[in-house]
């Protein structure tokens, strides 16, 4: 995009989903009986209500997938793949995107006040699983009054909601878009994530969760925890492509500073990130993917099988966070119950981080399968999203 071509404005819109008559129960345990997304939605439903799209986000995403806020100096964060003309063409689709419960953008997370106490809620909050993001993903598409998704989309994290939702609600969908995802995290992951945590609960400011009622924040475990992950979702080579062994400031007085752009870059990481994120979010997000495995129960198949449901599954050759082999162990599970799957192993220098990129091979692959004749799904019975279960 040019300076010279029109920025379109978008807004985060909040909704109240649940209540005491209905009300949300966890998947581990707990209850909230008022939930507020935040979700903004780009194009137009048509006539038929079948063009629906929902997208999933990341750790650290939220409900602002594409265009602009006013002010902002860059648009939503999956730009590259939203908006016409693109591989997810919102003059075609009607496109739905959310934060995520527990996701601190907007969405009811551990920092909101609970009505209980007065107080933040903490690490009193309920544990959240991959169940419960599908919950209210499922709530609100049925309070926007879409009855039926043509596809789920998503990458990282948000692939990991796809594959759950999928599973677990088949028929909700006609397709599903799992990118540089995972079915079930690795020891070296979860050893990742859990140093991350460390350093924002060792914080001398994290209070056991209550920094709030202290009037403080755990600025330097949460940048420390975003540096630490930051590294995970770039390559080898796309670092020394970006910074290579290049001073920050002059190398001829070494020291313990910022001497290397790579540590610049890293530091500015950091502050940037305790701006826009909760360190408790942080928390809750990251016990979520560790603990995900839905393979794990021999059952999990039984409701997709025979469904028709189409799978489009991605990974990059330089992903060494979530890398091609998490890919392929998802495709086989799906193929052993004969399901239709596409995959595509794309190459880019980037690491992880290449699913939020303008790479052509890539954005083509999902325009592509998105666009494809639909086909019957004759052992499926579709049931209305509007009906609740």
């Amino acid at each position: 995009m040019t300076s010279a071509e029109p920025r379109t404005l978008v807004e985060t819109q909040r909704t109240r989903l649940f209540d005491r008559a209905r009300p949300l129960d966890f998947a581990r345990g707990g209850r909230l009986e008022d939930v507020t997304v935040a979700y903004e939605t780009y194009g137009a439903l048509n006539r038929a209500r079948d063009n629906a799209v929902y997208i999933c986000h990341a750790l650290t995403g939220d409900a602002h997938a594409a265009f602009w806020h006013e002010g902002d100096a860059h648009p939503g964060w999956w730009d590259a793949m939203i908006g016409p003309g693109k591989a997810i063409d919102t003059s075609r689709w009607f496109v739905i995107s959310s934060n995520i419960l527990g996701g601190c953008r907007g969405t009811t997370g551990p920092s909101d006040i609970d009505p209980a106490t007065g107080e933040p809620y903490g690490l009193s909050f309920p544990l959240i699983d991959m169940h419960d993001f599908v919950t209210v993903h499922r709530a609100l598409v049925r309070a926007l009054g879409v009855d039926h998704l043509h596809a789920v989309v998503g990458g990282s994290l948000g692939g990991m909601q796809v594959l759950d939702w999928s599973l677990s609600h088949p028929e909700d969908t006609e397709q599903a878009v799992i990118v540089a995802s995972s079915s079930r995290l690795t020891a070296q992951n979860i050893a990742f994530s859990a140093v991350g945590r460390e350093a924002i609960m060792r914080d001398e400011n994290f209070y056991d969760g209550r920094f709030a009622v202290h009037g403080t924040n755990p600025d330097v475990g949460l940048a420390v925890a975003r540096m630490m992950a930051h590294i995970t979702y770039t390559s080898e080579e796309g670092f020394e492509e970006k910074f290579a062994r290049r001073p920050q400031y002059d190398a001829r007085h070494p020291g313990f500073g910022v001497d290397f752009a790579v540590e610049s870059y890293l530091d500015h990481q950091g502050s940037v990130f305790v701006n826009r994120f909760d360190a408790l979010s942080y928390l809750y997000l990251t016990r979520v993917m560790d603990y995900f495995d839905p393979f794990a129960d021999p059952t999990v198949m039984d409701r997709v099988a025979g469904s028709g449901l189409k799978y489009l599954v991605m990974s990059f050759d330089s992903d060494w966070r979530f890398g091609t082999a998490h890919s392929r162990r998802i495709v086989r599970q799906l193929h052993s119950r004969g399901l239709p799957v596409s995959f595509r192993e794309i190459s880019a220098p980037w690491g992880h981080d290449s699913f939020l990129l303008r790479i052509d091979p890539y954005l083509d692959t999902v325009r592509a399968f998105l666009e494809q004749p639909a086909m019957p799904r004759p052992s499926t019975r579709r049931r209305r999203l509007g009906r609740r279960r």
